[in-house]
């Protein structure tokens, strides 16, 4: 089904996305929410949260949830540019 040739796109393409994801691993994205700040790397892993203040649970929650929601959009657009990057040239129309 496939020529030898799109087997071998497609294993620089594998390689290309690994050396990708290599590269997100090093990036730090930052989401802040009042006085919480979620640091999450390219791939989307939450790496640290701190917090400036003392809340009570719920608030600290709720602080979280909007920090962390803000770095993972972020990281989730870098992803896409850096996976776009990496499948230019190899498949067309990209």
């Amino acid at each position: 089904m496939f020529g030898n040739g799109m087997m071998k796109k497609l294993q620089q393409m594998q390689e290309q996305v690994e050396e990708a994801k290599a590269r997100l691993s090093n990036i730090t994205i930052s989401g802040e929410s009042g006085p919480v700040k979620v640091d999450v790397d390219g791939n989307g892993v939450v790496k640290n949260i701190q917090c400036s203040e003392n809340l009570d649970q719920e608030a600290l929650i709720d602080y979280i949830i909007l920090a962390s929601n803000k770095a993972l959009d972020q990281a989730n657009r870098t992803k896409e540019m850096e996976m776009a990057q990496s499948a230019k040239g190899i498949i067309p129309g990209m």
